[in-house]
């Protein structure tokens, strides 16, 4: 992308990540706001459409506000914030709720998976209008780019459908916002099923916050066994995963022993989880200090939350003027 456009990404506030999600989108983040204009918003009102503990909420946005920064997203470069903090976003979403057609938000994959087999006084409202609030919380920076993952497309293509919608009611207000895709994008499979993506649950997914015990603990019990077809994706997961936080002589080494028959999966499993130790030791150190101190990351996100407001206050004013509202 060219530098300085605007780009804007919302980061979900439920457990821990892991390092598919590190791999997939939180490094690449880190690397968008080096040459453009970032707007990266911690999603917690849309982690109300699902069973939550208010406690947990709280704890969880600082969590994940912790991480991006231990990772380095740097509010001398980027604006990072929380999304409740911006009161656009919601007031927003009323409005595109009020021009889009309840058919559109039917057809949302991501709501017949979620609502299927439930009973249909037991849907949230807000589990339907996700992809609307999604819509507002993109379209109010007027961003050139969104990075999403191949579950995300349909909503951002909703976000597009609103826009088209609203520019053609109202007059020329929101540009159409292009997938920016990761170009590494990487499939990274669990540690006990890699036959299934990893998830952030027990000890099928290496969580970025995870102590070196943990880390060789984990890689120790990861399989390895051939499948049926005579395939290891076990293996290949494990040497996908070297490649990324190992080196290219360290993949070779092990690619040659595979071939020859001398590979040790031990070793294999030993030598990554120090690659895995050794790479994500300044993330471990700078996340102590900043977890030492929660009063600067509140004061970081309030601060996220005055800028984004400066953008998304006069977005939200053109809006208003042009469906006639005072």
């Amino acid at each position: 992308m060219n530098k300085k456009e605007t780009i804007v990404a919302g980061i979900r506030a439920s457990g821990q990540p892991h390092i598919g999600n590190y791999l997939g989108a939180m490094k690449q983040f880190v690397e968008l706001q080096e040459s453009n204009r970032c707007f990266f918003f911690i999603a917690d009102l849309h982690s109300l459409t699902t069973p939550f503990d208010p406690k947990s909420q709280r704890a969880n946005a600082l969590d994940i506000a912790l991480d991006y920064l231990a990772l380095g997203l740097d509010p001398d470069k980027s604006i990072l914030f929380l999304q409740s903090q911006v009161a656009e976003h919601a007031e927003l979403a009323w409005i595109f709720n009020c021009i889009t057609p309840l058919g559109e938000l039917e057809r949302m994959t991501q709501f017949k998976d979620k609502s299927q087999n439930t009973k249909t006084e037991s849907i949230n409202a807000g589990l339907l209008n996700y992809p609307v609030l999604m819509a507002a919380d993109i379209l109010l920076y007027k961003p050139s780019g969104v990075p999403v993952g191949e579950d995300q497309l349909q909503h951002l293509e909703l976000a597009r459908v609103i826009a088209r919608k609203f520019n053609s009611h109202f007059g020329d207000t929101f540009p159409l916002p292009k997938a920016v895709s990761n170009k590494e994008t990487l499939r990274i499979k669990s540690l006990s099923d890699p036959e299934k993506k990893m998830s952030k649950t027990g000890d099928e997914a290496l969580l970025i916050v995870d102590s070196p015990e943990e880390i060789r603990r984990k890689l120790k019990k990861a399989v390895t066994a051939s499948a049926a077809d005579g395939s290891a994706p076990g293996v290949e997961n494990l040497l996908l995963l070297l490649g990324q936080f190992g080196s290219a002589e360290d993949v070779n080494k092990f690619h040659a022993a595979i071939k020859d028959g001398s590979i040790r999966y031990s070793e294999l499993k030993d030598l990554l989880a120090e690659r895995v130790i050794e790479y994500f030791k300044p993330f471990r150190e700078q996340r102590a200090k900043l977890a030492a101190n929660p009063a600067s990351v509140l004061e970081i996100l309030a601060e996220g939350a005055r800028k984004a407001k400066v953008v998304a206050s006069e977005t939200l004013r053109e809006v208003k003027e042009k469906v006639g509202l005072l």
